[in-house]
């Protein structure tokens, strides 16, 4: 994308060329980026400065309608199709489906005889993901327990011991996060989805896009979805484009997290996808809401970075 319609002052949308966009001051690059929507389909777009290995700047957009000219289709974009339309089959053929937070998940762009190919990450990468977290599983115990008005109408304290003819999926968060970006129904379904051992919830009650984000009583965790616009100039806390008021703080695990997904420079997180299973609360000033990832398990978060 060449351009891009900022919606800072929604009465008053500036179309910006990204050659226009990268002369602005630092400040109000970081103040207007948020506020990006492609010209031609609307959908939430992102800004990405240029590297020092020479990629230029550009616009982009996670959220392209399939019909609309900036749609212009890759590897990627046809991986999170083929992953919608998979994940749209399991909504349909099964009765509950189970997160496998220790899926592997594929690392894309890796360079061998000039092709792009697709390599998962080694095992030793997710050696931390197979730990319990016992701080945060007793925290969840009492959340689910107390917030009657929300969780305790879709969780279950054990998982049911289903038939044999009940049909149960499991599925890493990688796909079903590409699924979202991609349009499936899985966010307005009625599927039971098993976080764990313990607890089940609707899906539509589950997965709540950034767009969507409320501090929930006493904490209650979610699946919480979309893209990254930016991340700031300390790189730790990440920013959604679905929302202007989020924040999602990475600091205290940000350098497991940047080696799991081979984050080196601030340009490799701008426009990514993200899910992650964390609570959503106020800032103490309540001016803006905070996505923290639960129990700071890294293994509970996926980022699906850009094709560059």
């Amino acid at each position: 994308m060449l351009d891009a319609i900022c919606l800072f002052d929604e009465d008053k949308p500036v179309t910006y060329s990204v050659f226009k966009f990268q002369k602005l001051s630092d400040a109000d690059i970081e103040r207007y980026r948020q506020s990006l929507i492609c010209p031609q389909c609307h959908g939430k777009a992102y800004y990405r400065k240029a590297s020092l290995d020479g990629k230029t700047a550009c616009f982009g957009s996670r959220y392209h309608q399939a019909n609309c000219k900036e749609f212009k289709p890759s590897q990627a974009k046809a991986r999170e199709e083929q992953d919608a339309v998979e994940v749209n089959q399991l909504v349909v053929d099964s009765d509950a489906l189970i997160i496998d937070f220790t899926k592997r998940p594929s690392v894309y762009g890796v360079k061998v005889s000039g092709k792009t190919v697709t390599k998962a990450l080694p095992n030793e990468e997710f050696s931390e993901t197979k730990r319990e977290i016992r701080e945060s599983d007793s925290a969840y115990s009492v959340v689910a327990e107390s917030d009657k008005d929300d969780i305790s109408k879709t969780e279950s304290k054990n998982q049911p011991n289903l038939p044999d003819d009940k049909r149960v999926s499991t599925q890493g968060l990688e796909k079903l996060l590409h699924s979202l970006l991609r349009g499936s129904e899985l966010a307005e379904s009625d599927l039971w989805v098993y976080t764990d051992d313990k607890y089940r919830w609707r899906a539509k009650n589950l997965f709540v896009n950034f767009a969507d984000a409320e501090p929930t009583e006493n904490g209650a965790p979610r699946m919480y979805w979309g893209t990254v616009s930016h991340i700031d100039k300390a790189m730790q806390w990440l920013n959604p484009s679905d929302s202007r008021d989020v924040g999602i703080p990475i600091e205290e695990f940000q350098t497991s997290l940047f080696k799991r997904f081979n984050i080196k420079d601030r340009r490799d997180i701008e426009g990514a996808g993200i899910i992650l299973f964390g609570k959503c609360f106020w800032n103490k000033d309540k001016t803006r809401k905070i996505i923290q990832l639960w129990g700071k398990d890294i293994s509970r978060v996926f980022i699906s970075k850009l094709d560059d």
